[in-house]
């Protein structure tokens, strides 16, 4: 028999999320059934509603589950029915770069992520689950060993469910990618989740000057009373004004640029900001063309390098997060704002309108 379970379904590209009684195909030997609790909400999601990047319908979304195993099958080892489990993205475990660690950079991560396959059903029609191998806007998810991680009994899943995309992706880029050290100073362009989880990855890597670039008045205010030393917003400015004010603020330059915009425009500001040997990371696209003068990364030294979902396998990544937040070095909760998950759609809203900086919703 099939799993009942309520979820947010997509019938086609731009439909609003319609609440509907689905019906999971039984998992394989190798799934794992889990009873999902919170789930995070993030720009992708809304991304794949629209049908960008290309997905096929109908589609249950969500990607940042988290919940309580109630089934495994007989190759699972790892956890056991009762157990608090967080869901990353999938990866295939098997290529070169997932064998290295750098999950977020499998050969396959592409169709893992988007492609989804027909493993629900919903009023007579096939729909497509497994998004980011999840599909966790519903109360029930089908996942793998690879793509879980284990945590306590008394773990705050409506927060920590909130870790495994955006906040993942900014903290790593400082804490992994680049990697910014106590001399260092950064520039955070972008003061939603993914760029303040980068400022407070920066200050908690001890960096000498932390500078965080919006357009929000209250993200900048966010980014003060998370650490950063300084703010700039850009509101009314000219971009190369922008990147003079954070040569000003860090004394000759950022070592380390991160852009969360995808903004062309931004994105060479990010680059004019550096000092020499600076490098900007790019985390994010909008497939419009970056122009950047050879001169701007010539004369300087400077690199311009793009960064995946925090830059290792989340399922190491995750637990040091989660223990930088248990030492108070990494409070990430101040970002989050939990919703009822029958209020998704007013959670995406929010989250795209800026009120609500990491929305997590709750089961």
């Amino acid at each position: 028999m099939g799993i009942k379970a309520q979820a947010a379904v997509v019938w086609e590209a731009g439909a609003p999320l319609s609440l509907e009684e689905i019906e999971l195909d039984d998992p394989r030997e190798d799934e794992i059934v889990v009873r999902v609790v919170a789930c995070g909400v993030c720009h992708t999601d809304e991304a794949a509603r629209l049908g960008q990047p290309p997905v096929s319908f109908p589609l249950v979304l969500g990607h940042e589950g988290a919940g309580i195993v109630e089934r495994t099958g007989s190759e699972i080892h790892a956890v056991k029915p009762g157990d608090r489990v967080l869901f990353t993205p999938d990866y295939c475990g098997r290529c070169e770069q997932c064998r290295l660690g750098y999950t977020p950079y499998c050969d396959d991560a592409g169709p893992l992520s988007f492609a989804g396959a027909e493993r629900a059903s919903c009023g007579g029609r096939r729909v497509r689950t497994s998004f980011f191998g999840q599909s966790s806007f519903a109360t029930r998810a089908v996942v793998s060993e690879r793509n879980i991680v284990p945590v306590p009994a008394d773990a705050p899943l409506h927060l920590l469910a909130g870790l495994t995309c955006g906040i993942q992706t900014g903290a790593g880029a400082i804490l992994n990618a680049m990697p910014v050290g106590s001399s260092d100073a950064v520039a955070v362009f972008g003061s939603g989740a993914v760029g303040l989880s980068a400022v407070m990855a920066a200050v908690a890597s001890g960096a000498r000057s932390v500078v965080a670039v919006d357009r929000v008045p209250s993200r900048l205010s966010a980014a003060l009373e998370l650490g950063a030393t300084y703010v700039i917003d850009t509101s009314g400015r000219t971009l190369d004004s922008v990147a003079s004010e954070v040569v000003e603020a860090t004394g000759g330059g950022a070592d380390s640029v991160l852009d969360t915009t995808s903004d062309p425009g931004v994105i060479l500001a990010g680059v004019q900001s550096l000092a020499t040997h600076g490098t900007c990371s790019v985390i994010t696209g909008s497939g419009a063309p970056v122009a950047v003068p050879p001169g701007a990364l010539l004369m300087k030294g400077r690199k311009l390098r793009g960064t995946v979902g925090g830059h290792i396998n989340p399922t190491v990544f995750i637990p040091r997060l989660i223990e930088m937040h248990r030492r108070g070095r990494f409070p990430f909760d101040r970002l989050v704002k939990n919703y009822p998950f029958t209020e998704v759609a007013t959670a995406m809203a929010d989250s795209l309108a800026g009120g609500t900086i990491k929305p997590v919703l709750t089961f």
